[in-house]
């Protein structure tokens, strides 16, 4: 039964294939996925970037295969336990599994359709040897979740990409503070070697107010922008649009919004969930 006095939490997404992809002739190598059992709580979103340089050559399934494997594992924080142990499990635990999981369904995949020569050729000798020495590459992404449950807020992430928050007040923040060490196209992400430890975790119990709006978004979308305060604007515009008309106007909108911001902005493709 949904608690009456608990938020009625909404949610929305799109994917849309990069403009610079639609002129290379590349497919969108984005993913989303949402889960939400009966329109109650809990609430999974889960956006993966698969790389698409050379040697990632299937990282639109990779990516496909990280929101599918992140779906299934973060199911398991959503079980009844103290507050305490699921945040352990979701720092100590929850990583390995998504990147074990991850690893399985890259491994059936290339059982199922091992890499063809005409893959293999189409690569310079040294990411050849890479790409046969450590076949994740090929299906390389990155991964970002939310997880609501009327007890906390969770939230996942593996490489670039943004998650933001907006209070009621309008007052934006990163519930993850931004890494650092990603600059240009450098990236961490599930086929690097040691992929668990670079997975970043937030864990908020909802003993007071939860935030009003969390965007959750591919970096394609914050590339497209000319700075972080542009960007963050956005934010505060959906915030103010949602409270305003509601969601259908943005649901109607948002991927020919999205459309607009790879034209005239990064190029790439761009995918973003919205929870409110």
């Amino acid at each position: 039964m949904t608690d009456p006095n608990s938020p009625n939490w909404r949610t929305l997404g799109a994917s849309v294939r990069g403009a610079a992809h639609h002129r290379a002739g590349l497919p969108n190598q984005d993913a989303i996925r949402v889960a939400r059992a009966n329109g109650e709580l809990p609430l999974i979103v889960a956006l993966a970037d698969g790389h698409g340089s050379a040697k990632s050559f299937r990282s639109q399934h990779g990516a496909r295969s990280a929101v599918a494997v992140a779906l299934k594992v973060c199911r398991s924080l959503c079980e009844p336990d103290s507050l305490s142990r699921i945040k352990r499990w979701a720092e100590e635990q929850l990583p390995l599994e998504l990147v074990r999981r991850w690893r399985e369904r890259v491994d059936r995949s290339l059982a199922r359709r091992p890499f063809t020569p005409a893959e293999l050729d189409a690569l310079d000798p040294a990411s050849r040897r890479q790409v046969e020495a450590h076949p994740y590459l090929a299906y390389g992404s990155t991964l970002l979740a939310v997880v609501v449950t009327p007890a906390f807020i969770l939230y996942l992430q593996l490489g670039d990409g943004d998650l933001l928050t907006v209070s009621t007040s309008g007052e934006v923040e990163r519930p993850l503070a931004k890494d650092e060490r990603l600059i240009a196209n450098e990236t961490t992400s599930l086929c690097s070697a040691k992929a668990w430890n670079e997975v970043r975790v937030g864990f908020q119990a909802l003993a007071g107010s939860p935030p009003a709006l969390i965007l959750v978004a591919t970096d394609g979308y914050a590339n497209s922008f000319r700075d972080e305060a542009s960007f963050q604007q956005v934010a505060r515009d959906l915030r103010e649009m949602i409270r305003e008309e509601g969601l259908e106007p943005i649901r109607s909108n948002l991927k020919s919004w999205l459309n607009e911001a790879s034209r005239q902005g990064s190029g790439d493709d761009i995918t973003v969930g919205i929870i409110c």
